[in-house]
Order: C-alpha cells, then sequence, then structure tokens
C-alpha cells in the first residue's frame, strides 16, 4: 500500500521548537530539512539535532523524512548521521539524473540499520533533472516519488513565478507522466505565499487535476486547505460508489455492460471509481461495504 502523501510539511533542522512540535500539526509527512533551512555554519548542528528528533520525537502518524544535502555537497554526511536514526524517507535535493539515486541508495545501505528500510524521494529542481525524470523514475526499488521544487527550476530557466503556474506546467507534467509510468508518486511544489489561501486552494485543485498525489508545504497553515482539496468530495465518493454498485449489477445479471446515467462504464473509468473508494476508506471516509 503506498504511503499517503497529501502534504508533505518541511521543518528546519536547526530550530529545537519547530522539531518538537512537528507531530502536532498532523502533516501527513514531516520533513526535517538540513538543506535550504540550514546556514553553512549550522550543518553539524542541524544533522545532530535531527537525528536526536528522529530517536526521541513522537511524530504520530506522519512520515518521517528528511532532506539532505545535495550529493556534491554534504549528502554523505547527512546520511552517516541520520541512517542509524531511522528516519523513513530521504528527500534528495536537486537530483540530476539517476545516477544520483544510485550513489545515495549506495551511502543509505552502508549506513542504515536495517537494510532496506529506508526509502528515497528524488527532488527536482533544475532542468536537467526535468528533462531526465522519466529516467530517475526508474531508478531502484528504494525510490517511492518524484517531487518537484519549482523555484529553483524557474530560477534555472530566468521564468517568473506566477500566481497560476503557468511557467511550470511542463515541469509538472513530466514529474507527473514520469512517476505514474514508474508507478510511483508524485508530489507537487510548495505554494510559497503563505498568506494568500485562495491561491494556495486554486493552486491545490490544478495539482489534484493534474494527477499530482499530494504537496509540499512551507507552513502548518496550508495543510488543511491542501487535505481538504486533495481529499475525496461527497460528490466524488457518491459518483465512485455508484459505479462500483453498476458494475455489481451488470455482473450480477451476467451482461458484460454496465452504464450509469446512460454512460457505458470502461475499465479506466471502474479503475478511477476503485481508487476513490479505496482513499475514502484509508481516510474514514466510507465505511466497508459501502
Amino acid at each position: 500500500m503506498k504511503r499517503l502523501r497529501r502534504s508533505m510539511l518541511f521543518l528546519p533542522g536547526n530550530n529545537p521548537g519547530m522539531l518538537q512540535n512537528g507531530g502536532i500539526f498532523a502533516a501527513d509527512s514531516v520533513i526535517l530539512d538540513l538543506e535550504d533551512a540550514v546556514a553553512p555554519q549550522e550543518k553539524d548542528a542541524a544533522r545532530f539535532l535531527v537525528a536526536e528528533a528522529l530517536r526521541s520525537i513522537d511524530y504520530g502518524n506522519s512520515e518521517k523524512v528528511v532532506r539532505i544535502n545535495p550529493l556534491e555537497t554534504f549528502a554523505e554526511r547527512d546520511i552517516a548521521v541520520i541512517a542509524p536514526s531511522r528516519p523513513d524517507v530521504i528527500l534528495i535535493p536537486k537530483v540530476q539524473c539517476s545516477k544520483d539515486i544510485e550513489e545515495i541508495s549506495k551511502m543509505v545501505s552502508r549506513y542504515e540499520l536495517l537494510p532496506g528500510s529506508i526509502r528515497l524521494i528524488a527532488l527536482l529542481e533544475t532542468p536537467q533533472g526535468i528533462a531526465q525524470a522519466h529516467n530517475i523514475a526508474g531508478t531502484g526499488k528504494r525510490l517511492s516519488a518524484l517531487a518537484l521544487g519549482a523555484e529553483d527550476y524557474t530560477a534555472s530557466l530566468g521564468a517568473t513565478r506566477s500566481r497560476y503556474g503557468e511557467e511550470i506546467f511542463f515541469a509538472r507534467m513530466m514529474v507527473i507522466n514520469a512517476a505514474a509510468a514508474a508507478s510511483i508518486q508524485s508530489i507537487d511544489t510548495p505554494f510559497t505565499d503563505v498568506d494568500d489561501i485562495d491561491g494556495l486552494q486554486q493552486d491545490t485543485v490544478l495539482a489534484k487535476k493534474l494527477g499530482f498525489k499530494g504537496k509540499l508545504v512551507i507552513n502548518p497553515r496550508q495543510i488543511d486547505v491542501i487535505h481538504e482539496v486533495f481529499n475525496p468530495s461527497n460528490g466524488e465518493i457518491s459518483w465512485a460508489v455508484r459505479v462500483l454498485e453498476a458494475i455489481r449489477q451488470a455482473e450480477a445479471e451476467g451482461s458484460g455492460v454496465a452504464s450509469l446515467q446512460g454512460k457505458m462504464i470502461d475499465a479506466p473509468i471502474v479503475s478511477r471509481a476503485e481508487q476513490i473508494v479505496h482513499l475514502a476508506r484509508r481516510l474514514g471516509l466510507l465505511k466497508e461495504g459501502f
């Protein structure tokens, strides 16, 4: 069963208060950040602070993720300290190619206590990384998701970030398609204006429509909005239940064709309905047996 990752909340790895309180926000994942949130002179201290947080703080049902530094900088130092503290996932920034994933995976194997226990998520933030998305997505069993980092990506392009994200449509679709082709998850870029709740809601609706399974989050106030969008709506659940009931009825009657409101129900519609019902059950929005 794939992990639920509607929201993945960044917590600065050098901020004891944020690390201590990370579990109260009810994000699906908490990302203890050793990269952008931590100044170079604080990275050594942050590694040990994050390692201690992993060992001693109860994050409830939140998945424990650590964003390390890029491969060419402090990645192995980070992994040597972090991996023995058993994070669920390591988030790799600025992934450029499949070889980056292979190198990080070897490092994790050297330092983790339980072989194969730590998963990886690749953060694609550069034109090269986006161009290589399909090759990256197929790299090894540890990789469980691709995530998009639009701020660095658009800076590399010389593009201007906008409220509606026209400038990242290509990158979004590359990440979504590559992840789907490899049967792993796709996670959307953060919405960086924490005061624009309407903009966040619209951006998240678009991300869901395009096929993303969740979103990176930079402020706890964004979590409820993101969950509300990614949760199946009452209308979606009702539609899915009616689709599956129509299929059952057709099978009971020995008919090879099922329809709902005059429209034939084919395999892609059934698959979509099954996904909605499955998610609704996981979230407690629908009881077993409908």
